[in-house]
This record gives structure tokens, C-alpha cells and sequence, in this order.
């Protein structure tokens, strides 16, 4: 048996009803606490998963000796100050992707989790799901030869009140920071994690002042390009495309992804289905509980450095085009 883990949640919102869900095909994972602006909705997010506590206030509950690690289910606007508390509390935090509102904020996170030797984890749960690892596996072994160009789009229509964290400025919504994330994250996950020598972006702007489609062409070197959009407007092919000199790797459906397809000229395309345990968050709160276990303060597969790239990709985008949110500079 695996020494057990013992989780808090912040928020009860979509997000971390199926960060939950997921922990039960998580072996050695316990639903320790949770916390909202409500005590009701805490109350009853307990009742429904089995959770031991329940709690109306963050600094009350980070006095709970028993959590190892809080998962930071909240807009991204709360991100920087929730993790921070966490963190001198002596707190591992696995904190909803995008980590900040931009890489100043990440800076100040990544280097208080740093000063207090805590565990820290941008969750971009789609990173640790089998096919993904397949295909990091694939990159890794050389079977599409040197990696060329990435393209991938994510894009979703939702019907939703200004009020709404993805359509409200004052929450960090918009399409970039809420789905632009993932094929932004998967072209620096193919390239490496080094920061591109070139970023050109586009955002068009919705009426609630956030953006509701962007694109980027990011660059690399010679050679090294990838295409990327997002939207909270538009239903998209949500698929990505890895290509290198021997063949290409196609992930349909990236962000929930299920299956891979590794094709190589002159062969027939091979499709990889392994087996897929739970609806896929369990993976990443896996990593994590591994991390914990051998005392890691960072992973490997979604490192630090690497969201503070990607964070300044997605800042870059947004300067060009004048978008800033609310207290940013």
C-alpha cells in the first residue's frame, strides 16, 4: 500500500468536482478538507464525496496539521494569494492551470514555494493521461526524428453570463488563459520548455472585455515553429499535431485525449490505445502523491521553469494586442 495523502480542496466549483472524482481511481489519495466562501457549499461538497471537513475560511482550514496538499480549484485572479498562504503554512499546492494571471505573479509563487522547500505543480492534468505519455515517449525514443512544427486549436462555445469566470476580466477569464493554455503547454512540452525566439499573437476582443478567440505563431529557431488557437466562441477540431523529420504524432482530442496515432511514411499508422483508468485527473494527482512520497518539491513532466515559459508566452500575446487585467501594470 502507498502511504496514504491527504488532500484539500479549494473551491467546489466544475474544475474540482472532477479533480475528485478523479482522486478515487487514485490509490492512497483522502479527501481531507474543503473550503468555500460558503460554508453550506462546503458542507455539501463534503457530504457528496466523503470529505472529513469542511470549512468557510482558507487560513482556518491551512491550520488542519493533517492536509499534505492543497488542490486550488479557484479563478485564476485567487491563484497567487490562496497558493502563497499555502505555501508558509508549509503546504504542497497543486494549483488549476494557468498557475497566475501572468509571470510576475508565478515568479512570486515559484519562488516563496522555493524558499519554503514545498511542493508546487502547475495541473495541466492532460500532461500525465497515457497517450500523452505515449507520445512523450515517442519524442524521447526519436521515432519522428527531429520535432519541426506543433499546430493544435481548442475551442469550445459557451453560453454563459457575463458574471461567469470565463467571460469576467476581474476573474482572468478569456480564451487564452482558460484554453489557449493547453496547445500553448504542448508545443512547449514538444520543444523542450525553452522560451521561443518569436511570438506573434492575435486576440479578438469579446464585450466583456475578455478575449474570446486567440492565435499564435511561435518560434523557436529554424525549423522549430507552432500554431496555436483558442476560443470561448467557436467549436473548433480540438486536435494536436506534433511533426517532426521521419513522421508525426496525432493526439485527436488532446486535452481529454484517449487515444494517440504515431504515422510514419511508408508505414500503416499505428494507433495506440492503452488502458485509461478513471476520467484522467487521477494521473496528475498520481505524479503528485509520487512527488510527495520521495520528498520532490517539483515534477518533472510539468516543471516549474516550464509554466513560468509558458506564463510569459501567454503575457507576450496579451501585450501585444494591450489586454491587461485588472491590477497588472
Amino acid at each position: 500500500m502507498k502511504k496514504t495523502i491527504n488532500w484539500a480542496f479549494a473551491g467546489t466549483g466544475g474544475i474540482t468536482n472532477a479533480f475528485i472524482r478523479g482522486l478515487k481511481n487514485a490509490e492512497g489519495a483522502n479527501p481531507c478538507a474543503v473550503v468555500s466562501r460558503s460554508r453550506d457549499k462546503a458542507e455539501t461538497f463534503a457530504a457528496k464525496y466523503g470529505v472529513e471537513k469542511a470549512y468557510a475560511g482558507f487560513d482556518a482550514m491551512l491550520e488542519d496539521s493533517k492536509i499534505d496538499v492543497v488542490y486550488l480549484g479557484v479563478p485564476h485572479s485567487a491563484h497567487r494569494e490562496l497558493a502563497l498562504k499555502a505555501f508558509k503554512a508549509g503546504k504542497a499546492v497543486l494549483c488549476e492551470k494557468p498557475a497566475a494571471l501572468n509571470a510576475a505573479e508565478l515568479t512570486e509563487m515559484i519562488d516563496c514555494a522555493r524558499r519554503h522547500k514545498v511542493f508546487f505543480m502547475e495541473a495541466l492534468w492532460s500532461r500525465f493521461v497515457p497517450p500523452v505519455r505515449k507520445a512523450r515517449e515517442w519524442i524521447a525514443g526519436g521515432q519522428v526524428g527531429e520535432i519541426r512544427m506543433v499546430q493544435g486549436n481548442f475551442g469550445f462555445t459557451v453560453d454563459l453570463p457575463p458574471e461567469h469566470r470565463l467571460r469576467n476580466i476581474n476573474l482572468g477569464g478569456g480564451a487564452l488563459l482558460d484554453a489557449g493554455v493547453y496547445p500553448v503547454s504542448f508545443a512547449s512540452m514538444a520543444f523542450g520548455g525553452a522560451r521561443p525566439q518569436k511570438i506573434s499573437g492575435a486576440l479578438t476582443m469579446g464585450e466583456t472585455g475578455v478575449d474570446e478567440e486567440a492565435a499564435a505563431l511561435l518560434y523557436w529557431g529554424p525549423h522549430q515553429t507552432a500554431l496555436v488557437s483558442a476560443s470561448i466562441a467557436l467549436t473548433t477540431v480540438n486536435d494536436l499535431w506534433i511533426y517532426g523529420t521521419e513522421g508525426y504524432i496525432h493526439l485527436p482530442s488532446f486535452v481529454f485525449c484517449r487515444s494517440a496515432d504515431l504515422v510514419l511514411p511508408g508505414r500503416p499508422p499505428y494507433h495506440w490505445e492503452g488502458d485509461f483508468l478513471g476520467n484522467g485527473y487521477n494521473y496528475e494527482a498520481e505524479a503528485v502523491m509520487d512527488c510527495l512520497r520521495a520528498g520532490r518539491t517539483e515534477s518533472e513532466i510539468m516543471p516549474l521553469d516550464e509554466s513560468l515559459v509558458i506564463a510569459g508566452i501567454m503575457d507576450e500575446i496579451r501585450r501585444q494586442w494591450g489586454f491587461t487585467y485588472p491590477g497588472e501594470t
